[in-house]
Order: structure tokens, then sequence, then C-alpha cells
């Protein structure tokens, strides 16, 4: 374990940033936390509430199983304690868009305990150092309503849609003390919750965002004063609150003033993070259990089977790129960073492995380049992504294939490739219409190459000089001679010998 080095030089020395981040994470269930209601994005505001989203009277809300194993899930997923019993709060406090007048969450009995999540300080270098940051807890609750406000400065409008729906709060310990930390936690965070299945992480519709705490100190010192910036909704602006309040506290205090603890929102658009209101308490929120939901007792049965539904995760996963599919740590990295990202690649080296009859291991790595490379590149070129990527795993396995055995040179390759992307059409039929087959025939390759060598006399004597770099010249102007259909073994071979 280590740490990134983060310090703010300010006038009276140098000050260390502690930060602790809460992740709302919306479960993925069909269902509310406690009702029947949908919870699909976007739809039309108030068509997802049941009685029970409403508060009407006399309804009484009724645990979501599936919630409570995505729950269970994630826990098991970042090696923390599940607790067997667990108990439903009542937190009270007023909110416009919440119907209740408290919201149902779990604060003295969480259904999980202390877990752990590994991050890389350099993403950039999956070998550089690693910091492993504690988790406290996870519980679940409720989520709120949403409130919009029109131009018409005395008017709101409530949108219920969102009541009731299933969140876990990821609540780490404060270990990390650098936006960096912080902004690889998030997105290790992120990257497991979607390998598991139990939130979608996408933080630009509202399903993941994370309430961040900050506070200063002399290296050494107790914990200063903390303050709570609200539903940040990116990595980048988790990272961006974390320098700003980092720095505005360090300049409060060394003005000789105070950090009040509260909550404070983050202004993208000025970078900044301003006052909410004051921070209460456990106590200012008068906790205690619900009286409409009998506690959570899981047993073992129900345990063995939220285990053996986890799916490898990313750090174990690779691992085994590296050590089973020869994969460099970089690739590998890369390849697990995202489920979306290991899915299309381990489609594409399943099909890859039957197209040339080989085994998994053999076609991996010229899988992993050209996905990373080629088809990566391109995607960005289009503004695409892997969902919307014109070419399927099946057709990028086809094209790698003809490559492998020799139909198709990498020059060739690429020019299909680039048909593929236009028309969506099979690489084999591309090769066939157009005649980009690849050839081997000797007499013409050497005829080619004779023509080559006799036109550039004075590079052929450069070269048997001693001017070994000139040899790509040869190669290259032997293949344009060609128009790029020439087996590039088969010209090394005779440029080699004709050179001599």
């Amino acid at each position: 374990m280590t740490e990134s080095t983060y310090r703010i030089h300010g006038a009276t020395g140098d000050w260390e940033v502690v930060i602790g981040l809460e992740v709302h994470a919306q479960i993925t269930s069909n269902a509310k936390l406690f009702s029947g209601a949908a919870t699909a994005f976007g739809a039309e505001p108030n068509t997802q509430v049941s009685l029970v989203d409403a508060a009407m009277p006399g309804m009484l809300p009724a645990p979501n199983r599936e919630c409570i194993r995505q729950a269970v899930r994630t826990g098991m997923a970042i090696e923390a304690q599940i607790n067997k019993y667990s108990r439903f709060d009542r937190k009270n406090y007023f909110y416009a868009d919440l119907p209740q007048g408290y919201q149902i969450s779990q604060l003295y009995h969480p259904i999980v305990g202390e877990g752990q999540i590994t991050v890389t300080l350099d993403e950039k270098h999956p070998n550089s150092a690693t910091k492993t940051i504690g988790v406290e807890r996870i519980h679940v609750e409720q989520d709120a309503g949403k409130l919009m406000h029109d131009q018409h400065p005395t008017r709101s409008y409530v949108d219920l849609n969102r009541s009731g729906v299933a969140l876990m709060e990821i609540v780490s310990k404060p270990d990390m003390r650098s936006p960096v930390e912080a902004g690889a936690y998030v997105r290790k965070l992120r990257s497991i919750l979607r390998y598991v299945g139990s939130c979608d992480g996408n933080m630009e519709e509202g399903s993941m965002r994370a309430d961040v705490n900050v506070s200063v100190r002399k290296p050494g010192e107790e914990f200063g004063t903390r303050t709570e910036t609200k539903n940040v909704n990116s990595v980048r602006f988790v990272m961006a609150v974390i320098e700003h309040e980092a720095n505005r506290q360090v300049d409060v205090l060394e003005a000789g003033g105070k950090i009040v603890q509260e909550t404070r929102l983050y202004d993208p658009d000025k970078n900044e993070t301003r006052s909410m209101r004051s921070k209460e308490d456990a106590h200012d929120y008068r906790y205690f259990p619900d009286p409409d939901l009998l506690p959570l007792e899981l047993d073992d049965a129900f345990l063995a089977e939220c285990r053996a539904s986890l799916p490898e995760l990313p750090d174990a996963k690779r691992t085994r790129y590296e050590t089973e599919l020869g994969l460099s740590a970089y690739n590998a990295a890369t390849l697990t960073a995202e489920v979306e990202t290991t899915r299309w690649f381990e489609s594409l080296v399943s099909e890859s492995a039957r197209a040339q009859g080989k085994s998994e291991s053999d076609v991996a790595r010229a899988a992993a380049n050209w996905l990373l490379s080629e088809l990566f590149g391109a995607l960005n070129r289009l503004g695409k992504d892997l969902e919307t990527s014109p070419v399927s795993p099946a057709q990028g396995a086809e094209l790698l294939a003809l490559v492998a055995d020799g139909t198709l040179s990498g020059t060739l390759a690429k020019q299909v490739f680039e048909i593929m992307l236009e028309t969506g059409d099979a690489a084999g039929k591309i090769v066939e219409e157009k005649g980009l087959k690849q050839t081997s025939d000797t007499g013409a390759i050497e005829e080619a190459a004779a023509k080559v060598i006799a036109d550039n006399a004075d590079k052929v004597e450069q070269y048997r000089g001693g001017k070994e770099a000139l040899f790509g010249f040869f190669v290259g102007q032997t293949m344009k001679a060609m128009g790029g259909k020439a087996n590039p073994k088969v010209v090394n071979e005779i440029l080699k010998k004709a050179l001599g």
C-alpha cells in the first residue's frame, strides 16, 4: 500500500487533505425498494408512482428481495462483512419531494459492514503503486423524488418517479488523500458495480452520484472539520470539488477563520462550491427503527446463492488475462476496466479461436491489439462506442482469421476494415467483391522486386555498403508496385535473396 503525494502549499506551511466519499448507487431492479412501481429512466413525470411511494394513508412497505440480493452481492464483491441481521430505520426530515416526511434507511444495523477496494494510482501505468481504501459500510435506503423549478419565482413542481427507488449508500473510510485517489476509487467502484450488475453506474442519469467529504489538516495532526458537497455526478467533478474545497478551507484557516460543518453544492460552470445548509448530525434526524418493517434475517442458502452468482471480477480477470492469455499489463488493465469492453473482447476471442481452429490463448494477443488500436481508434473517430459499433465481434474475428491464414496483409486488412465500417459487410464478402486477396505469386513478386532494384541502383549500392535501414525502402516500393497485395513474408524473402 502506498499514497499519492498531494499537498496544498499555504502561507503557514503545507496542508494535507482528508477525503471520504458517500456514493449513492441506484440498485438495478425492475421495481422500487418497497413497492411494485417501475424504475425506468426518462418516464413522464409522476407515471411511476404507487400509493406506497405517494405515502397514502394505510399503505405499508414490503422489501423487494432483488434489491436486498443486489446489495449483498455488492458487499461480497468488495470482500465486505455481510450482516445476516439488519434493520431499517426512519430518518426524519422534511422535503417537499419526500411525501412520507421521513426516509427509510439503515443506520444502526446496515446490511453490509466493512470492506475494501484496491485502486491503481496511475491508471495509465497498471504496474504503478496501488492503495487499498476502506469501505465503512453499505446500507440500503429509498431515494427521494425530484423538484423542478420553472422560470416563475414562486412555482415548483414535484416528480415522484424516483421516490422509493432503491439505493445503496456506499460509505468509504476517510482514507483518501488526493483528488487522484478519489477519482481512481470512484472509477474502480463503478467498474465493480457494473461487473456485478447491481448498478449501471450511469452518473449522467443520476443512478450513481457522490457526496464528497473534505477536510484539511497539517500533516500528522487530528482531522479537521469537514464539509460535505452533495450529489456530484461525474468523476471529473468529484476531483474538481476536492481541489476547490481543500484550497477554500486552507484560505479560510490561514485567514484566521474556522471551517463550519455544513452541506455544500458544487457549481460546475463556476467551478466552485457554495453553502447549502448546516450539516445535521444523526440525532437531528431522530432515527428510530421503522415499525412497519421487520428486521432482515438472511439465511445461509440465500448467501450461498448470492456468492455463486458473482461473476469474475476485474482484478481477477486482469490477472487471468496476463497469466493465461499472455496479454501485457497495460492491455489487460484496459480491457478489464469496463465490463462492456471485457464482454466484447471475450466474444471476439471466442469467435477468433473458432474461426482459426486454435486455442483462445493463441489468438488473444492479436485480438487485443486489433480491438485496442484499430477498432477503438475507428470508433473514437466516428463518435461511437462498442454498443453502437458497426462491426460485431464475429465480423472482427473473420477479419483476423483472414490475416492469420495469409489471405490479407496488414495493409489490405486496414482497407477491408474501413469498408466494413462504411457498409457493415463481412470481411470475406469484401475481399471477394473488391479483389483484395493477398498474393504469394513468387514470379510476379520477383518481377516487381527486380524492377525496384533496377530503378534504384544508387540505394542498392548504399545498402550493400552497410546502410541496412534501406531494406525497408525496397520492401515498401515492392509492396507499392504490387498494389499492396503481395505477401510481405514472401517479399522479404525475395528481396533478401536479390540484394544478397
